[in-house]
């Protein structure tokens, strides 16, 4: 499988609601907020096989200290044939030397996230104002 991965490619409207319907996600309801929020990231990976677009994922950072990955999604066709590994590499080689990397991972996620070093936060829990209703 010859996946192209890169950092801050061209995305397509169409091809991210696509995606992000495919894999059930919320926001793909509210392109109009999901779009600029994916273009203005500080960091935006995409993966491709033979031209179309099977992830992405973004990264929120003050560029020096602290990074949070909000997004990190694979086409479900795709999964376990290494995509998502190969965009958090990508990733890492932004971010690696930093200080505080976070995410949050939902149940079938955080084995993935373990095995690339993650590790839950101390005690903390997780927190948020959520307007999504399917959690």
């Amino acid at each position: 499988m010859n996946i192209k991965v890169e950092l801050n490619g061209e995305i397509d409207d169409a091809e991210i609601v696509a995606l992000y319907r495919a894999n059930e996600w919320s926001s793909a309801e509210k392109p109009e907020q999901l779009l600029p929020a994916l273009r203005n990231s500080h960091t935006l990976v995409t993966a491709r096989l033979d031209g179309k677009l099977v992830g992405v994922g973004n990264a929120i950072s003050d560029g020096h200290l602290v990074v949070y990955y909000p997004h990190m999604l694979v086409h479900p066709s795709y999964h376990g044939n290494g995509i998502g590994r190969k965009m958090m590499v990508a990733m890492q080689s932004v971010y690696s030397g930093f200080h505080q990397q976070m995410l949050s991972a939902d149940t079938g996620a955080i084995e993935f996230y373990k095995a690339l070093g993650f590790e839950r936060a101390g005690k903390t829990e997780p927190m948020w104002i959520y307007s999504g209703n399917e959690h």
